[in-house]
């Protein structure tokens, strides 16, 4: 049975969409011209030859570097949009053969400059920092990203779905997990700094017989707060948007070998796990030394499109995941830390704005925290023409093992996953595409028959640059839909229709500086659960509309930036459904879930980075049953409105001891709460920092009061941007359960790297249970591992 739902909203939001690309359409095409005009001259790069060669030393005295042509027009983009910058850049670059070599002089006052950072990929919100990307299919839509600073830190990633999500030119569709093999030396001089950067083009995707690449650059000089780019440098365009790159012109004769990497790693493990009852004969022995060996083996199977196999794949390196406190009734979304899934994961995203989730891959060798084997795992990642495809094919073992946080045995069955996503490029920034999941179970623990579970979906993610002449406007359009999760072997198997088993919905968004505004609309069924997704709740229609102000502030010379809004959200139930709980029990109510208003009553950016944001919402929530926060207390249902108040400020991370930290008080169902964050940072020297990090909730309800805590403490040591040191323990008194991670990695050269983990975990419990004054901390389980990876290319 099938019940009536809804779609007015939907249809609407997708009708006005899909006129839309008819309306612009026209200026699309005649955008080119204008674009042009706006690029200014483009970059052109000198070929070494003869005798001409760089030694990679960060000093730009070779031969090749003064016959190349600099480029130096920079412009600012903060804090003054079209400014010049208050200190110069000048901009090389060369190639030869095998390798792109970028030049760059960074004028500015020695004693000034601002290093704090070397590990590779650390976020450098605290330095000054010189970043670029390269365009290399000239799409305007996807490219590679690099940064370094000073002090020698190099960062990369790529970029994915036109980039610049983040809105008025910031962050957005960049992944910075992916590490490729480039190298980066720079020194000082008594002008300022320099680097010398060398990228193999065996490290890039790439057309060989095109001689033109997108290209840009942007400088950030932290004590001034300061963004200077070289084109895009409007605020609505940015470092992170390709199309609004210039152009880099000359290349020829690049190679790219056999397009053949192999990556062979030994591991070596120490595992032990403190056993469930230690008199037990048949309990598994709580030492044990697993050793394997793994191998990645990655093909270019065209210039624009690379497999990838992986064997006994490990992930030894892996940090641990950083613990949260929860006091809602729903799961939290951790982020995926392994390499095989985050390397070209870019066109797995789908409709991310919306957060469907039908693939998410952590739900691939992993469960509640712990690794599942992966036997083999396949990847087709890239581009063919105009689309842009993504397959993994991944095999994980049948695992048994003893989980310390639910103190049981835990039997997961053998699977195997299949994922496939294609894109369709439609003009100059949108796209159509399509995904499709297996989760196949070949053993289940039930002693039912192995379950197929699939999920198919198609989006729409429609992109302007040219609304209202130069204005940012997006349409992101999604629809879902995942079989019975119930087997046809599980006699509890109900008949359900597309609505019950669906997911669709449609967002209109206006990311521009300085208004903001979006509106969106999506609906969940009652048994939306992709088997390969995440979804945090289903069984629901949402509409939420925001606007967002941000006046700028020429007039004050200490403040830049104020910010507004108000976002208001209505949730309404499909029926009164709940996990666990069948629908086809309990229909009948559907009606308001949630109704919740956000107001930033206002927010304070200043010139020095320094900044607050004071907030406040009202939340009506309908509770459709028991909910118990602390696991004593106990929530019943009803309606619920409270009202709480946020106060959150930041200083500036470019200081040696720097503060995020925010409180907030308020209702919280029946009763009240008052929260307090942050996160102290202290850099005494280059390559130090240390950290510690706090949450604190502290909840009174009718029937009592409870609080709920977190506590962390990091560590990073970087003796040079080579070698990595990083130690984090966290406790929270959820879990009552102390963990420590800490890991050294050395980087031999790019590609080649040994790891050292130890890891170990206590739980803070009676140590007599007879005696209440033995509290103390019981070994949980403990861990060591080395692991050496060996990159050989081809």
């Amino acid at each position: 049975m099938t019940r009536p739902v809804g779609h007015t909203g939907f249809l609407t939001l997708l009708m006005v969409g899909l006129s839309l690309p008819a309306t612009i359409e026209a200026q699309e095409e005649s955008s080119a011209s204008a674009r042009t005009s706006d690029e200014g001259a483009p970059l052109r790069a000198f070929e070494l030859s003869g005798n001409l060669e760089i030694t990679l030393d960060g000093r730009i005295d070779e031969a090749a570097w003064q016959r190349a042509k600099p480029i130096s027009d920079f412009t600012q983009q903060e804090p003054v949009q079209g400014n010049e910058p208050s200190e110069a850049t000048e901009i090389r670059v060369v190639f030869d053969e095998d390798h792109l070599y970028i030049g760059a002089i960074v004028y500015d006052d020695p004693e000034q400059i601002l290093a704090f950072q070397r590990e590779r990929d650390a976020s450098l919100g605290t330095d000054d920092r010189f970043m670029w990307i390269l365009d290399t299919f000239l799409d305007g839509r996807t490219g590679y990203f690099f940064e370094i600073n000073a002090a020698g830190l190099m960062g990369d990633g790529v970029i994915t779905g036109g980039g610049g999500r983040g809105g008025a030119g910031r962050g957005g569709g960049i992944n910075k997990a992916w590490d490729g093999i480039w190298e980066a030396r720079t020194a000082t001089r008594p002008d300022g700094w320099s680097a010398e950067i060398q990228i193999p083009f065996r490290t890039l995707n790439f057309d060989p017989d095109e001689s033109e690449w997108g290209i840009n650059f942007q400088r950030t000089i932290r004590r001034k707060n300061e963004e200077v780019l070289w084109r895009g440098w409007r605020r609505n365009e940015g470092l992170f948007k390709p199309v609004f790159a210039g152009r880099m012109q000359g290349l020829r004769s690049m190679s790219q070998g056999l397009g053949l990497e192999a990556v062979p790693s030994a591991i070596g493990n120490y595992r032990y796990v403190t056993p469930a009852d230690p008199l037990d004969p048949t309990a598994p022995n709580a030492t044990t030394y697993p050793s394997d060996i793994s191998l990645d083996v990655n093909y270019s199977l065209t210039s624009s499109l690379r497999a990838s196999v992986s064997v006994n794949t490990d992930f030894a390196e892996v940090e641990s995941d950083q613990r949260r406190v929860n006091l809602t009734r729903f799961p939290i979304r951790l982020p995926e830390r392994r390499d095989f899934f985050l390397e070209g994961s870019g066109v797995f995203s789908f409709a991310p704005r919306s957060g469907p989730s039908p693939f998410f891959s952590r739900r691939i060798g992993l469960t509640q925290g712990q690794q599942i084997p992966i036997n083999y795992g396949t990847r087709l990642t890239g581009q063919a023409g105009a689309f842009e495809v993504g397959f993994y094919q991944i095999g994980t073992a049948k695992q048994d093992y003893y989980n310390t946080f639910i103190e049981q045995d835990v039997t997961v069955p053998s699977e195997a996953f299949t994922v496939a996503r294609i894109r369709r490029k439609l003009w100059e920034q949108s796209a159509i595409g399509a995904i499709y999941t297996l989760r196949r179970t070949t053993q289940d623990p039930g002693n039912l028959e192995g379950v197929d579970q699939h999920t198919a979906g198609i989006d729409l993610d429609f992109k302007t640059r040219n609304f209202l002449s130069n204005k940012n406007l997006e349409l992101e359009a999604f629809f879902v839909w995942n079989s019975n999760p119930r087997g046809l072997a599980d006699p509890q198997r109900i008949d359900l229709g597309v609505d019950d088993l669906s997911a669709h919905g449609a967002r209109l968004n206006y990311p521009n500086d300085i208004w903001t505004a979006h509106v969106s609309y999506r609906q969940f069924g009652d048994w939306y659960s992709p088997a390969v997704g995440f979804v945090t709740r289903n069984n629901f229609r949402r509409i939420e509309p925001r606007f967002g102000w941000a006046p700028r502030t020429p007039s004050i010379s200490w403040l830049r930036r104020l910010d507004f809004s108000v976002q208001f959200r209505e949730l309404v139930s499909l029926s009164s459904a709940f996990p666990g709980a069948d629908p086809y029990l309990l229909r009948g109510r559907g009606g308001t879930a949630e109704r919740q208003w956000q107001f930033n009553l206002l927010g304070v950016d200043l010139e020095s980075g320094d900044g607050f944001d004071v907030t406040a919402t009202q939340t009506y929530e309908y509770l459709d049953r028991e909910f118990s926060p602390s696991g004593e207390l106990t929530i019943i249902p009803g309606d619920y409105t409270i009202w709480e108040y946020r106060v959150f400020g930041r200083t500036a991370g470019r200081r040696r001891v720097s503060l995020f930290g925010g409180a907030t008080i308020g209702g919280f169902w029946n009763g009240n709460r008052q929260q307090y964050g942050g996160r102290l940072s202290f850099r005494p020297n280059p390559g130090i920092s240390l950290s510690t990090n706090i949450q604190y909730n502290d909840v009174q309800l009718p029937g009592g009061e409870f609080t709920a805590s977190l506590y962390e403490i990091s560590t990073d040591w970087n003796p040079s941007p080579w070698v990595a040191i990083t130690g984090q323990l966290q406790y929270d008194d959820q879990s009552n359960i102390v963990g420590l991670f800490s890991r050294l990695r050395w980087i031999v050269k790019p590609g080649n790297d040994i790891y050292f983990v130890f890891t170990q975990n206590w739980r803070r419990e009676l140590l007599d249970l007879l005696d209440p004054n033995t509290l103390g901390y019981n070994t949980l389980s403990r861990g060591v591992s080395i692991k050496l990876n060996y990159t050989y290319r081809f």
